[in-house]
C-alpha cells in the first residue's frame, strides 16, 4: 500500500512537470529587403514603457544571409506589443546618425509606418492574443 502512494504521487509529480510547457505565443519576423550581408540585424521586443527607451522585453540579432534574415520570440504573453529593426551595419550595437540627426543605418518596425520623425507605439503595435503571430518588416 505504501508503495502504490508512493507511486501515485511519482506520476502525478511527473505529469504534472509536463503540463508546464511553454506560456505564451510565438511571434516570427522575416526582413528579406537589407541592403548587405555587413553587420547584423538587431530586432526587440516592446512594450509602451520600453518603446524608443532602451532595449525590449526580447532582444535577438541576426547575422544576414543573401540580404535575408528571419528571426522568432518565443513565449510572448498576451498584450500589445511593437518590434523594431535595425539593420547594424558596422555592428557597434546602437543606431548611427548623421550630423543633421537623420539615421544613417536602416530601420523598420512592425507596422512598417515610415513617417518623418521618431516612431510611435501606436503606428507598430499589435496585439497578442491566443495564437502564434507572423510579420514582414520592410526597411
Amino acid at each position: 500500500m505504501k508503495n502504490l502512494a508512493i507511486y501515485t504521487a511519482f506520476l502525478f509529480l511527473t505529469s504534472f512537470g509536463f503540463s508546464q510547457e511553454a506560456q505564451g505565443q510565438n511571434i516570427t519576423v522575416t526582413i528579406d529587403n537589407v541592403l548587405s550581408n555587413e553587420g547584423k540585424v538587431l530586432l526587440s521586443l516592446h512594450t509602451t514603457d520600453t518603446f524608443m527607451k532602451g532595449p525590449g522585453i526580447q532582444n535577438l540579432e541576426s547575422t544576414i544571409i543573401d540580404g535575408k534574415v528571419s528571426f522568432t520570440f518565443k513565449n510572448v504573453a498576451i498584450g500589445e506589443y511593437a518590434i523594431m529593426a535595425l539593420h547594424d551595419a558596422n555592428d557597434n550595437k546602437q543606431m548611427d546618425f548623421e550630423t543633421n540627426g537623420m539615421p544613417k543605418e536602416n530601420y523598420g518596425m512592425s507596422g512598417n509606418e515610415m513617417s518623418f520623425g521618431p516612431p510611435s507605439f501606436g503606428d507598430a503595435k499589435f496585439e497578442v492574443k491566443d495564437e502564434d503571430l507572423s510579420f514582414i518588416i520592410r526597411f
